[in-house]
């Protein structure tokens, strides 16, 4: 299956990178490398992360990596999974 990535997830993952550079930019880096690691991961087992907490469907689903949640959403019909949510600490973060 294809990994794609919305902007929105993209920028959300830049600012915590960014963040996290402030202290220390060696785990920042490190940091970044690991969460697209196991993003790229996902695409032989799409439905191994659970079920979204944040969605009531089967489709969406919901990586944890260092107590972050990444949300992403699989398209059998494009053979593709969709990256969209990136999110730590907020309560509503998709404003349902």
């Amino acid at each position: 299956m294809k990994i794609k990535i919305t902007p929105s997830f993209r920028n959300k993952l830049k600012d915590q990178v960014e963040f996290i550079a402030k202290d220390k930019p060696g785990a920042a880096r490190k940091f970044k490398s690991d969460i697209l690691k196991q993003i790229s991961s996902v695409s032989a087992m799409p439905y191994r992360a659970r079920k979204s907490i944040f969605f009531d469907r089967d489709d969406i689903r919901d990586l944890i990596f260092k107590g972050y949640i990444t949300v992403y959403k699989i398209n059998a019909k494009e053979d593709s999974i969709e990256f969209f949510g990136f999110t730590k600490y907020e309560d509503n973060p998709f404003n349902r």
